[in-house]
């Protein structure tokens, strides 16, 4: 199993923070965000991590390098981070989606729990976590789903066919590998594909029927997306640490 992680923007909504450290590297009880990330994966038995790096991609490295072996972590530069969203990114990496794998979202604390839920998942070529709660805000990556198959994932979508949120984790096939990398190719052809984010793929692969969603309900997760989000996140890591 390989995972890839999406870690190449600076996160400006959590400045003055990231003024000159990359969101990834946040410290959570002295130890780097992103380091959170990769020893779940790797205790995981996650054999093959690839990490695409952005702004201050050279910090990123350095701590990497630092406490990892480069034959299971290794990274990606994407030179296009300041002026493309995450979809450019995965362009980048078109040449690692291959086989079974995972995309996370390089700012998503997770407990392990989830990921092994996502490994076990085999009922559709692609499959993302998903939580649900009683209301979604503007910012929430939004998913219709019904019984299971994902039918449309969006910020945008109306509110009243919403019924869960993407966490920023999800798993691919072989199928879904090729399904996915291909219509990345073919969209990153057009105009608008530097603003767009990967996730409109999936929503675009959803209409066949090749994507479902597993709950993750219960477990927790958090994104790292403003400054009160660190506290979150700062809290979690806490109680995972008196548990064990």
């Amino acid at each position: 199993m390989k995972a890839i992680i999406l870690s190449a923007g600076q996160g400006r909504r959590l400045l003055p923070y990231t003024k000159s450290t990359p969101k990834c590297l946040l410290e959570l009880s002295q130890k780097p965000f992103i380091q959170y990330q990769i020893d779940t994966l790797l205790g995981l038995g996650v054999d093959e991590i690839v990490v695409v790096v952005g702004y201050a991609a050279t910090d990123v490295e350095q701590v990497l390098r630092k406490n990892y072996d480069s034959s299971r972590v290794r990274t990606l530069y994407n030179p296009f981070y300041e002026v493309a969203d995450n979809l450019a990114s995965c362009w980048m990496a078109r040449e690692e989606l291959h086989g079974e794998f995972m995309i996370l979202n390089g700012d998503t604390l997770f407990e392990a729990a989830i990921i092994e839920k996502l490994i076990r998942a085999d009922n559709y070529p692609i499959t993302l976590a998903s939580d649900e709660k009683p209301a979604y805000d503007d910012d929430d990556m939004k998913i219709s789903h019904h019984q299971g198959r994902i039918l449309r994932i969006g910020k945008k979508l109306p509110l009243e066919q919403v019924n869960a949120e993407s966490i920023g984790a999800m798993k691919f096939s072989s199928e879904g590998a090729t399904l996915f990398r291909d219509q990345i190719c073919h969209d990153m052809h057009q105009p608008e594909a530097l603003s767009r984010w990967y996730l409109s793929v999936i929503d675009e692969l959803a209409a066949s029927g090749n994507v479902g969603t597993i709950s993750i309900q219960g477990l927790d997760w958090t994104e790292l997306d403003f400054v009160h989000d660190l506290e979150l996140a700062r809290a979690m890591v806490s109680k995972w640490a008196e548990q064990g």
